[in-house]
């Protein structure tokens, strides 16, 4: 069962394995990221941040897809974090049971993005995702930590409806 899925630039770190995995009660975490399981450096880190005791699986975006529909992962009580809002929309298109809410963490800030809040800054293309998002009846929440307030996301309050 998928407990959580969240958008967070850093991916594993201490706020999600500290924070999150408890909170959701996840016994799983599968980062889905198509650079992180070519990068032995980055694989590293991410394993140092796991959670004791939890199972920690690294996988591309279509493997993890594949794993998901197949039915594979239901066993689990599962986290799934990806790198990007654009990674999300890849995922959750791809899965055959959408799920009600995507939880973003954080992105990175760029001279391309404007900041939608604190820890969250997107581009036009990110927003456009969010839409898409948005469009398959995905709520899309913005919320850092399990104890801070969400931020539910509507089409009105992207940029790209604004013109």
């Amino acid at each position: 069962m998928i407990k959580l899925i969240r958008v967070d630039h850093r991916l594993l770190h201490g706020q999600v394995a500290v924070s999150w995995y408890g909170y959701v009660g996840a016994n799983c975490i599968l980062i889905a990221n198509d650079q992180v399981i070519k990068d032995p450096i980055r694989k590293a880190s991410i394993k140092m941040a796991k959670p004791s005791g939890s199972k920690l699986v690294m996988q591309n975006i279509e493997h993890s897809i594949e794993s998901l529909n197949s039915g594979i992962t239901d066993k689990y009580n599962l986290m799934i974090i990806v790198e990007s809002i654009h990674d999300a929309l890849l995922l959750i298109n791809g899965m055959n049971e959408k799920p009600k809410v995507l939880n973003i963490g954080g992105t990175k800030e760029t001279d391309q993005t404007r900041i939608l809040s604190p820890a969250v800054n997107t581009s036009i293309t990110d927003e456009e995702d969010i839409k898409s998002l948005i469009d398959l009846n995905v709520e899309v929440e913005i919320q850092q930590v399990p104890t801070s307030p969400v931020k539910t996301i509507k089409v009105n309050d992207l940029k790209i409806n604004r013109g």
